[in-house]
C-alpha cells in the first residue's frame, strides 16, 4: 500500500475541489486535489532522475503549505523516506540526528536553507533543492512543471515514509518511523474519531491531520500565522482568515485556541460557521473546553488525547462532562480524557515507571491490569501505535510484548472508571511520593485551573516540598485557592509571572527549566507565597 495513492484517488474523484488554502506571497492561494496530485507526480519524476531511489531519506524543512504536501506525496510516490527535525530544538539536535540517520537529500524553503551556512552536517546532504526561489547550491522544484507525471511505487505495508525525532532532552533523541501501513491505520482512526467528511473546510494547524484531510476530500485551510509558536499567534490575523474563509471544523493545540478564545472575548465576537473543534497535544482542561463552547456556541468542543506514538488514544466532548465530573476534578481525581477509540486497546499497569517490563503471556498481563479506580501506568496497543523506534534506541524503556504483540507505555498515569473512560494523572516520572502520600500533577493542576484568575499552574517537588507554581492574569485569592485544595497538602504557592512551556505546543509545562527557575528564585531570596 503506497499512501500517495489516496491522494490520486481522491484527485481522480474531485480535482476541482480546493485541496489546500493557505498564503503565498502576501495572498490567498488555492491549490485543487487535482493540481497538488499533478504538482506531485512531476516533482517525483524529477527527483527521480536525480538519483533518488526507494528507501532514501530526504530531510524536509518546510513550514506547512502547498509546498509541503506537494513534496511529501512526491516523496510517498517514489517510496522514499520523509525526514522532519524541528529546528527550534537547536543546531546541536539537528546535528545529532543527521549524524543518526545521515539523508541523501534536503528539499527546504530559502528562509531554511541558510542553516547550511551553520550546519556541517547539512552541508554534508549530497542533494539540494528548494521549493522557492533559487538558493546558491539547490535546485528549484518548480522546474519539474514540464516533466511526466511519476506513478506511485507499489510498497509492502511495512515501508517506511515518515522519520521524526524525539527531542532528546534528557538523552540521544528517539527516531519514530512511520510505514505506509502505519500511516493508513492511522488515517482510518482519525477519519472515524474526528468525523471527517468529504467537502469540509478544516482550519489546519497540526502536519499529521492535513494529511487526515487530504485523504478524506477535506479542504486544509492553513492560516496566515506562524505556527511553529502556537501560544504566540497573531490572533487578529487569525479570525481574518476565519471569517473570509468560514471553515466548519478545526484541530489545534490548547495554546492556540486560548490565543483565539482571548481575542474573541477581547473584542465580543464570536464564530457561529465552527461546528467542530478537536483539541490536543497538551493536556487540555474543562476551562478551556467551556470558553471554546462559548466564542462557538454550535461546535461540539472536543479534548483529544494522544502522543506521538499513538495518536488518537481517547476524547470526550465539553458535552459530556457533567457538573459530577466537574467537581470530581476539582477535588483531586484528575482529568478526563474519556472513552478510549475503538482502534485501541487500553489497559492500567502498576506503576514501574523507568524500569523495563518483561515479556508477558496474556494471562499473566491481565492478571497484571488494575481494575476501575485504581491509578497506574497507561499502556496501550493497535495498529495505529507505533510498534518501535529506529535501531531499538528506547524500546527498551517504552515497549514490552504480550504473547508477542507489541504494546507501548505512554509514560502517563491514569485510571479507568466504572464507565471504561481514561483518567489522567500526569506524567509518570512527576509523581510525588514522600511521607504524606502518593500525589498525582494533573490532580492538583486540575483543580486549581477551575479559578478563573489562574492562567497555568504547575505541581512538582523541590528540596523535599510539595509546591505549586502558578501563573496568573488577575489577583489571585490565595484563601480560596487554599481551600480548594486542603486535600494536597502543598508546603508552598509560588507566585511567577510566566510558567515556561515546551516551544513545540506552547501548551505543555517544560519542568526542568521551571525548576531551574524556581532555583533562581530562591537564591535571589525573592518572596514566594506560602500556601
Amino acid at each position: 500500500m503506497n499512501i500517495a495513492e489516496i491522494l490520486e484517488r481522491r484527485a481522480h474523484a474531485q480535482p476541482n475541489q480546493a485541496a489546500i488554502i493557505d498564503n503565498h506571497r502576501g495572498r490567498s492561494r488555492t491549490t485543487g486535489f487535482g493540481e497538488l496530485n499533478e504538482a506531485a507526480a512531476r516533482l517525483a519524476t524529477r527527483l527521480h532522475r536525480h538519483g533518488l531511489k526507494q528507501g532514501d531519506t530526504v530531510l524536509v524543512l518546510q513550514p506547512m503549505s502547498a509546498e509541503l504536501y506537494t513534496v511529501l506525496s512526491a516523496l510517498f510516490r517514489l517510496g522514499l523516506v520523509a525526514m522532519f527535525l524541528d529546528p527550534s530544538t537547536g543546531r546541536e539536535h539537528m546535528e545529532r540526528c543527521c549524524r543518526r540517520h545521515p539523508p541523501r537529500a534536503l528539499i527546504a524553503s530559502p528562509k531554511a536553507h541558510l542553516l547550511r551556512l551553520l550546519s556541517p552536517a547539512l552541508r554534508r546532504i549530497p542533494l539540494a533543492f528548494s521549493t522557492g526561489a533559487w538558493v546558491p547550491g539547490a535546485k528549484r522544484i518548480a522546474s519539474a512543471e514540464k516533466l511526466p507525471q511519476a506513478p506511485a511505487v507499489e510498497l509492502p505495508d511495512s515501508a517506511p515514509a515518515l522519520l521524526t525525532f524525539t527531542s532528546g532532552s534528557t538523552g540521544e533523541p528517539k527516531a519514530a518511523v512511520r510505514s505506509h501501513g502505519f500511516l493508513m491505520a492511522q488515517h482510518r482512526t482519525l477519519e472515524a474519531g474526528l468525523a471527517l467528511q468529504s467537502g469540509e473546510v478544516d482550519l489546519s494547524t497540526l502536519p499529521i491531520f492535513v494529511l487526515a484531510n487530504l485523504a478524506s476530500g477535506v479542504t486544509s485551510l492553513i492560516p496566515n500565522v506562524d505556527l511553529r509558536s502556537p501560544g504566540r499567534i497573531n490572533a487578529r490575523r487569525l479570525l481574518l482568515d476565519i471569517q473570509r474563509h468560514q471553515p466548519s471544523r478545526s484541530g489545534a493545540s490548547p495554546a492556540f485556541f486560548q490565543r483565539l478564545v482571548e481575542h474573541c472575548r477581547a473584542t465580543a465576537t464570536t464564530l457561529p460557521a465552527l461546528k467542530k473543534i478537536y483539541t490536543g497535544g497538551a493536556p487540555v482542561f474543562p476551562d478551556l473546553l467551556e470558553r471554546l463552547q462559548q466564542v462557538a456556541p454550535a461546535a461540539r468542543v472536543t479534548a483529544v488525547y494522544g502522543s506521538t506514538e499513538a495518536e488518537p488514544i481517547a476524547h470526550v466532548a465539553h458535552e459530556e462532562i457533567s457538573p459530577a465530573e466537574i467537581t470530581a476534578m476539582v477535588g483531586g481525581r484528575g482529568l478526563l480524557a474519556g472513552t478510549p477509540v475503538p482502534e485501541i486497546e487500553l489497559r492500567i499497569l502498576p506503576e514501574r515507571w523507568g524500569t523495563p517490563l518483561e515479556p508477558f503471556t496474556r494471562e499473566a498481563f491481565e492478571a497484571q491490569c488494575l481494575p476501575a479506580g485504581e491509578p497506574g501506568e497507561i499502556v496501550v496497543s493497535g495498529e495505529h501505535v507505533l510498534p518501535g523506534y529506529l535501531q531499538g534506541l528506547g524500546d527498551a524503556e517504552t515497549k514490552f510484548e504480550v504473547d508477542g504483540r507489541r504494546w507501548h507505555r505512554t509514560g502517563d498515569s491514569g485510571y479507568l472508571d466504572e464507565r471504561g473512560r481514561l483518567w489522567l494523572l500526569g506524567r509518570s516520572s512527576a509523581r510525588i511520593q514522600d511521607a504524606k502520600g502518593i500525589l498525582y500533577p494533573f490532580a492538583v493542576e486540575c483543580a486549581a485551573r477551575q479559578l478563573p484568575a489562574v492562567t497555568a499552574c504547575a505541581l512538582l517537588e523541590l528540596n523535599g516540598e510539595r509546591l505549586l507554581a502558578v501563573e496568573m492574569k488577575s489577583t489571585l485569592d490565595l484563601a480560596e485557592l487554599r481551600y480548594r485544595l486542603t486535600w494536597a497538602r502543598l508546603d508552598r504557592v509560588v507566585l511567577l509571572d510566566r510558567i515556561p512551556m515546551d516551544r513545540r505546543h506552547n501548551a505543555k509545562v517544560d519542568y526542568p527549566m521551571l525548576r531551574q527557575r524556581l532555583i533562581n528564585v530562591a537564591s535571589q531570596g525573592r518572596q514566594a507565597k506560602p500556601a
